[in-house]
């Protein structure tokens, strides 16, 4: 067993106690939904939360509500042991780990539904996912109430989406974006990096190549979207891409879609699947000068 700093809460009720002792005092609290694998990109967010808190509750729950029925839910890597470990050593202050039963209890039978901005990405190929998400979420910051919580940049649809639920449903807690965190080697952080192998990984870096491409290309005005797009896909295809699922322009407000002109900011997103693992990525591009 893991001597650690960090407390560790199973049940809500007592998650409760805690928040509201911690508020009594004056004390602003923050918190980081994870689904655990903790990785750097994981460990960046709480070190940016802690800029703006004085406690710091990460939660750790593999949701089977986000997972399609043939999706990763039961191989998704879980290390606890592990996890507590790294939350250890960034001084994370509380571990919110939840049972299944303790977040869907029986009987339970309420969804959450964001509309339209949940639309197209990474609903296409994952019916029902944000509906998913966004009822987990809703119940983990009614559960805590924290003041500040973090969602990572790599799921920017995700973060659009969650800030959209807290603004629309009058929660209480600030949603914030924390910059998405890449290896050495220029690959978005994920825990589902684990599964490629290292033939795998290299033609997995071409993702983030080809996006600061794209990015580089409609900037500088040198090619117009469309085509910029099309040669990206047709790049990532002859790298060996197994499946390219989007490959779009958004709005970084509203992920509008954009197919003529970037009036305004807006990101470069992808999903692509690489030796049977699906990784995503986006970049942002600025308006041209």
């Amino acid at each position: 067993m893991i001597a650690s700093t960090v407390k560790i809460i199973r049940a809500k009720k007592e998650l409760r106690t805690q928040i509201k002792e911690w508020h009594m005092k004056g004390l602003r609290v923050g918190m980081v939904p994870t689904m655990g694998a903790l990785h750097h990109g994981h460990l960046s967010l709480i070190k940016e939360i802690q800029k703006h808190v004085d406690k710091v509750v990460v939660s750790i729950f593999v949701n089977p509500k986000q997972f399609g029925p043939n999706e990763d839910f039961d191989k998704y890597p879980r290390q606890e042991t592990a996890d507590i470990k790294k939350l250890a050593e960034v001084h994370t202050d509380l571990l919110y780990a939840p049972s299944a039963k303790e977040i869907y209890p029986e009987g339970f039978l309420t969804n959450v539904k964001v509309t339209k901005i949940t639309e197209g990405l990474c609903a296409s190929k994952r019916p029902g996912h944000f509906d998913g998400v966004t009822t987990v979420v809703t119940k983990l910051l009614l559960q805590c109430l924290p003041d500040v919580a973090l969602f990572g940049e790599k799921d920017f649809q995700q973060y659009t989406v969650l800030k959209q639920l807290a603004d629309d449903l009058d929660i209480p807690t600030e949603v914030m974006c924390g910059k998405l965190i890449r290896d050495e080697d220029g690959l978005a952080t994920s825990s589902r990096n684990v599964y490629l192998t290292p033939d795998a990984r290299q033609i997995a870096l071409e993702i983030p190549k080809t996006l600061k491409r794209i990015v580089d290309e409609i900037e500088g005005n040198i090619r117009p979207i469309e085509e910029s797009l099309n040669r990206g896909i047709e790049h990532l295809l002859k790298s060996g891409v197994k499946e390219i699922q989007y490959l779009e322009i958004r709005k970084s407000q509203n992920l509008e879609p954009v197919t003529d002109a970037i009036t305004e900011p807006s990101r470069v997103l992808i999903a692509a699947v690489v030796g049977g693992v699906r990784l995503i990525d986006n970049m942002p591009i600025q308006k041209p000068q």
